[in-house]
């Protein structure tokens, strides 16, 4: 029997092999990397994907290794090699070349990622924002004047203070492209149509990521066409040839139809976590005891509202309570609750399984979609 010195330092040349195995691996994919981009083929290639994990289970079985743990090993790598050939092409994007972009509330988290974003295809990035500048950017003095200096402008400030951004720069009139970011439009309507009106070349997006997101692929991007006249033709297609080089989901929406549905994407699953941790800290039941009993569903429900918990509770207040439509979204939360208490209470086993089965059928027929789209 070998001791353990010699079984850890067989160990430690596994593991040197390992690294070496996944550096020429990954030198590989991003060799195919630059022949795709300079084919100018798509950046993921989904089918192949899938056959890459097929293989990998497959081969993982045969060795007496569990399928799933070679599986998550080499997704792993899949996302790490995406993420560098993502960057590459935004790198070696010439969208921004010669040209300046101004971010208003550039101090903030989505703010920051997106001067970054901005600054790796090129643009000389300022940053407007009262509470200061990161280190890496310059500070713009007078917004007002760089405004009227600028390609891109984008503003990246609280709901409220966006509104009045847009109206300030409605007066001022640059010719460069404007578009928000704003996670609701229901409090940016009025001041977004009228600088429409006024022929600034403006649209409204709304990234459907956070500020942590490194790769873009499967990230959804809503675009918002205002109806725009004279030099705001154009507005959306020059916004979205920003994200050319990633392989985000570029959605284009009307402005109406983009709070209704977000009533339900973010107000109902923000409201549903905030509910669930609210039930919990109202229990009186200790969180170490709980934690003692609980099952793969609670944990992974616990883990979401966790994240919740951790936001700016005033975004989220702004998201909840400033969404004209924010009533589609709680009344179908109430609604819901309402039917499964109805049921529980009643003993009505034929209503709760009904229930079940509808939202298995909803939620099945989702995930068709979602697959045909990827």
């Amino acid at each position: 029997m070998k001791d353990l010195a010699t079984l850890r330092g067989e160990l430690d040349g596994v593991d040197a092999d390992l690294i070496g195995a996944i550096a020429k691996r990954q030198a590989i994919v991003a060799e195919i990397g630059r022949v795709k981009e300079g084919s100018g083929q798509q950046l993921r290639d989904y089918r192949r994907e899938a056959q890459v994990l097929a293989n990998v289970r497959a081969k993982a079985q045969s060795a007496g290794l569990n399928p799933s743990l070679a599986e998550n090993v080499m997704k792993q790598l899949i996302e790490a090699s995406l993420v560098n050939q993502e960057q590459r092409r935004v790198h070696h994007s010439t969208e921004g070349t010669d040209k300046r972009a101004l971010i208003l509330g550039g101090n903030g988290k989505m703010g920051r990622w997106f001067a970054q974003f901005l600054d790796a295809q090129g643009f000389a990035v300022e940053i407007a924002d009262p509470s200061g500048c990161p280190e890496e950017f310059t500070a713009s003095t007078n917004w007002q004047q760089s405004a009227m200096q600028v390609d891109v402008i984008v503003i990246a400030a609280q709901l409220r203070a966006s509104s009045t951004l847009i109206a300030e720069l409605t007066v001022l009139k640059p010719s460069a492209l404007i578009f928000d970011l704003g996670s609701l439009k229901s409090p940016l309507k009025q001041s977004l149509l009228a600088a429409a009106v006024a022929g600034l070349k403006v649209c409204s997006v709304h990234p459907m990521f956070g500020p942590d997101t490194v790769l873009l692929s499967d990230r959804h991007i809503i675009f918002i066409d205002l109806g725009n006249v004279g030099t705001g033709v154009g507005a959306v297609r020059e916004a979205k040839a920003l994200f050319a080089a990633t392989s985000a989901e570029l959605v284009e929406m009307e402005l109406n139809e983009h709070d209704e549905l977000i009533a339900y994407v973010l107000g109902l699953s923000h409201a549903l976590n905030i509910a669930f941790f609210t039930a919990l800290a109202n229990s009186g039941k200790s969180a170490p005891k709980l934690a003692k009993l609980s099952s793969t569903t609670f944990d992974r429900q616990l883990a979401i509202a966790a994240n919740v918990a951790e936001e700016n509770p005033r975004l989220y207040f702004e998201i909840q309570h400033l969404n004209d439509a924010r009533e589609q979204g709680l009344k179908a939360l109430e609604n819901a609750v309402a039917q499964v208490a109805r049921c529980v209470r009643e003993g009505d086993e034929i209503g709760f399984v009904a229930l079940m089965e509808r939202g298995r059928g909803y939620l099945s027929a989702r995930s068709a979609q979602a697959g045909r789209i990827g």
